[in-house]
């Protein structure tokens, strides 16, 4: 069956069917690390709507699996494909279609890279605002699919916040438009918010009409603290979310990351082992924000704290914490995890980890969205030199520890994941969180969309 449907989507698409090695080679994994145990069978690289369509179609009419795919920058393993599947990739479907500032909204294909949108609109004084420390690399079909978050969540929102509607082809081929160009719209379900975050189970997105925000004025200032343990550097960024500033950027490095990223970079920012926050301001209050955060934070125990207000030193300080995935994966095969606890109880959750840390023997660097209590613990396996990266497994006393890090996450009043999604390497702790009456129900939403189980399946449920 899957060469029948080969021959019969290169018989309708042509060349925008690729069978090369290295193409399906690409899809089997993402930057998660995961890798599907095989290859698919072809990967559609659609250029329209029209493309995505007769893709699907075809592949409903043999019963073949669809695993949607983006960038591929995704660290949950949810656009994975393996074998016995076709990957629809909307990659090249990368136009940015309109701009309206009179409303401020754009509408964009998937494939449009989340900072060429904000480079398109920056000359007329507007960004679009979802920010993941990808943003350079992830494209805005695959923010929504996993409703990413980033470095200015905790001022501006996540991913969904800036979605207004999309066109969505679902599993039999049919094109479903959804929400509204309007600010406000509360006609019937909201289906954008659900197709948002929905990991490309429930059908694949094909074009967005996104909010656009009016850059801050003023000054923007940018703080970087130096604390001897992280204990205290997470205490001290908890008091600024208690004070009811809210900064645009608040991120935590424990020693263990700043030394990963000193070693990538050249740096020395680690000296003496200590743990760095870095905190950004803006708009009309930010100078007096400035003052609050950084008197917050000498009182919570930062040795030093230097301020700027340069906007190239300001960016530097962020290309540093922006570093942090590409010096980890300078160690070796990395998973990268993701748990959100309540921004009051951050201090105790990193307490967990290196309890966890300690009791199991693993080294576990952290790296912290503090503005909005979202951690990501990454666990590095060494790969010896010439090594497949696909010959890489995660060995079980990982997992374990990873188990008793979610564990410690949702005692603390928290959630298995506040930005990365569930894919497939979060599957078995779902029903921890969510109970099993909610799993069933979601399965039951699922099945709406998806009769025959054909979109993504194996991912998330």
């Amino acid at each position: 069956m899957t060469q029948t449907v080969v021959d019969d989507l290169v018989a309708a698409l042509g060349d925008r069917v690729s069978l090369e090695a290295a193409d399906l080679e690409r899809m089997r994994g993402d930057k998660s690390g995961w890798l599907s145990p095989g290859r698919c069978e072809a990967v559609v690289f659609a250029r329209s709507i029209d493309d995505v369509q007769t893709a699907v179609r075809i592949a409903a009419r043999h019963g073949v699996p669809i695993v949607p795919r983006g960038a591929g920058t995704g660290l949950a393993g949810a656009a994975t494909a393996g074998p016995g599947t076709v990957a629809i990739s909307v990659e090249r479907m990368n136009r940015i279609l309109e701009i309206d500032y009179a409303d401020e909204i754009a509408v964009v294909e998937p494939g449009v890279i989340n900072q060429a949108l904000s480079d398109a609109v920056a000359e007329r004084g507007y960004v679009f605002s979802p920010d993941p420390a990808s943003k350079a690399i992830s494209s805005i079909g695959g923010n929504i699919a996993t409703d990413a978050g980033g470095l200015l969540c905790a001022k501006y929102g996540v991913t969904r916040e800036a979605v207004l509607g999309l066109a969505v082809v679902l599993a039999d081929g049919t094109l479903l438009r959804t929400g509204r160009r309007t600010v406000k719209g509360v006609t019937g379900y909201d289906l954008t918010a659900l197709f948002t975050g929905s990991e490309g189970t429930l059908g694949i997105i094909v074009e967005a009409t996104v909010r656009l925000r009016p850059i801050a004025q003023g000054l923007v200032a940018t703080i970087g603290a130096f604390f001897p343990s992280t204990t205290a550097a997470a205490a001290a960024c908890s008091a600024i979310t208690a004070s009811g500033i809210r900064p645009a950027v608040m991120e935590l490095m424990d020693p263990l990351s700043v030394a990963a990223i000193d070693a990538y970079r050249g740096t020395s920012l680690g000296e003496g082992g200590q743990a760095f926050v870095l905190v950004q301001t803006d708009g009309a209050g930010s100078a007096e924000e400035a003052e609050i955060a950084s008197r917050l934070l000498v009182e919570g125990g930062a040795g030093r704290v230097d301020m700027t207000t340069d906007p190239i030193e300001g960016e530097r300080l962020l290309a540093i914490r922006r570093s942090m995935h590409p010096a980890m994966e300078t160690l070796g095969h990395v998973l990268i995890e993701d748990v959100c606890v309540p921004r009051s109880r951050l201090a105790e959750m990193f307490d967990e980890i290196a309890r966890i840390g300690a009791e199991t023997g693993l080294t576990i660097p952290v790296v912290a969205h503090a503005g909005d209590g979202n951690l990501h613990p990454n666990f590095v396996i060494p790969v010896e030199p010439g090594a497949d990266p696909g010959s890489v497994v995660v060995p079980d006393h990982v997992w374990a520890a990873a188990d008793l890090l979610f564990q410690a996450g949702m005692r603390l009043g928290g959630t298995l994941t506040g930005e990365h999604g569930v894919g497939v390497l979060k599957r078995r702790w779902l029903a921890d969180e969510l109970g099993d009456r909610s799993v069933e129900l979601q399965r039951g939403i699922k099945a709406v969309f998806d009769p025959a189980g054909l979109m993504n399946p194996g991912k998330v449920y």
